[in-house]
Order: C-alpha cells, then structure tokens, then sequence
C-alpha cells in the first residue's frame, strides 16, 4: 500500500521546526528514522496531514557522556551509540540493549528519540530508562520541559508530549557502583522481545546494598518491579534468594495475553530472566 496525502515539511532549524508544530501540532506526525512511522503511514494506520521530516536539525544528533549521566539527542541513530567506544566504557548496558533492537541495517535509521517517543511497551530502551531513572527532554516555543521516565511514559503509543512539543534528548543516568545488565527472550534475533528485562546490582561483600529491575513486555509501559527492589536489600544472593526473588518477579506483573504468548508464559519469563542475569553473582549461569 501507498500513504495518504500529507503535506511535507522539513525545517532546516529547531526553531522552525517547534512553530509547526505550534501551528500544526495536532495534525503532524514526526519522522525521524521511520522505522516505525512508515509502515504505519503504507498500511494507512496513520494518516497525518503534515509530516515534519526533523531530519536536518543536527543539533540533535550529537551525545555527551558526562560525569552524571550519558545525555543522547533524539536524532542520534541506534548503531552510532552501540558503536561509541566511549559509551561502551561508561555505560556497557545501553550499547547491548540497542544490540537487540531489530537488525544491524534497522540500527542504522533508528533513533533514540524516536525510539522512546514512539512508547513500544515491549521495546528495549524505555526498560533502560526504566532501571536507570532516566528521563527524557520536551522542547516548544514556550521553552523546555523535563519528564521522569515514569511521568513520560502513559500506555500503548502514548506519552505525555504535548502536540506542540518535540522530543529534543534522552538522559540514561550513569549508577555508580552499580553493575547495570539486559536480557531479554525474543523468538528469533531481530524481533520485538517478548519480556526484557534490565537489572542494577549493588552489593557489598555478597550482600545486596541495592537492586533495581525494570522490565517491558508485561504491560502497556514499562514497568519497575518494586516489590523485587525491596526483597532484595540486604539479603546475600543464593539460590534460595535467587528463587524467591523469581518469584515475586512473576507474581508482581500481569501481563496480557496475545500472539507472542500466553500471560503466564510471559510471567514465566520474567522470573526466569531475573534468575539467570543474577546468576553470574553466585559465578555461575542459570538454568
């Protein structure tokens, strides 16, 4: 199939791109990498009268690593942070969550910002964000706004952006003395997982002194598994401790049921994740 008609704009600035939106906001859709936008636009799913192609503004397609946090521009593509040796360094486990986004040649045209507006609850990185405390940057003519992750994700597709605002960068927090890990199940390489999960291990002497975990896959956004965080503490991770905090894992989501599988088998998946990304702890792989 073929698009409806839309009008195609693409600002050469910020600034013209925030006063189409101020004036169009409503009917426009954005496109930064398309990954997602256009099969949607093919299959008549979304019919926009303006597309705003933000695609020149490469003011936002440039990241920094800081001392705090790793601030990424919303135009960034997915394969340029894989590849950064220095966000390799500093924060190994958003380089390997963007591994596990579709295909290299997919990696290629996605962008963080894209990525995260776009709201997949089953998407890698809205669960980083998750487990980091992140959050993301709005920008209108009225000036610039920043949302937890928490208060930007609401459901399905949907976030709290305001039509006349644009999606300007993603801030993934750096935990110091954290050691920061993904996994995820996928039927095959490349596809949309089925529950992924990212857990920060804090411990001292083989206690934990803190857990976080996030998981996406399970709900209409991402999710923190509080209930885990809070068992956790202060506990020395052992295989009873392993398998009570499975556990809870399961008994904390309530996913729904669709083609990928059954919601039990995706609460199956959550403990089963969490078991095997706390095994490497007790120095040895989980069942």
């Amino acid at each position: 199939m073929k698009p409806g008609a839309f009008e195609y704009v693409a600002p050469e600035s910020l600034e013209a791109a925030l006063a189409v939106l101020t004036d169009r906001g409503e009917d426009a859709s954005i496109l930064s990498g398309g990954q997602s936008l256009l099969p949607l636009l093919n299959m008549r799913l979304a019919r926009p009268e303006v597309l705003l192609d933000i695609n020149r503004l490469g003011e936002l397609a440039t990241w920094e690593v800081t001392g705090d946090e790793v601030r990424v521009g919303a135009l960034v593509r997915a394969a340029r942070l894989e590849r950064d040796a220095e966000v390799l360094a500093t924060l190994p486990v958003l380089p390997e969550a963007i591994s596990h986004i579709g295909h290299p040649q997919i990696r290629n045209r996605t962008t963080v910002g894209g990525n995260v507006a776009h709201a997949d609850p089953s998407s890698e990185l809205p669960g980083v964000l998750a487990a980091l405390d992140g959050s993301v940057e709005l920008r209108s003519q009225s000036g610039t706004r920043t949302l937890s992750w928490d208060e930007f994700f609401v459901s399905v597709f949907t976030t709290a952006r305001e039509p006349e605002e644009l999606v300007i960068g993603v801030r993934f927090p750096l935990l110091r003395g954290w050691d920061v890990r993904f996994t995820e199940m996928a039927r095959r390489h490349g596809d949309f997982p089925i529950v992924a999960l990212t857990v920060a291990v804090q411990e001292d002497g083989g206690v934990l002194t803190g857990l976080r975990a996030a998981a996406t896959g399970v709900a209409d956004r991402p999710v923190r598994l509080t209930e885990v965080e809070q068992a956790a503490t202060g506990r020395s991770l052992d295989d009873a401790v392993i398998a009570d905090l499975a556990g809870l894992a399961r008994d904390a989501v309530d996913p729904q049921p669709d083609g990928a599988g059954s919601a039990e088998y995706r609460k199956h998946l959550v403990g089963t994740l969490l078991s095997r990304v706390l095994a490497p702890e007790l120095g040895r792989s989980a069942a």
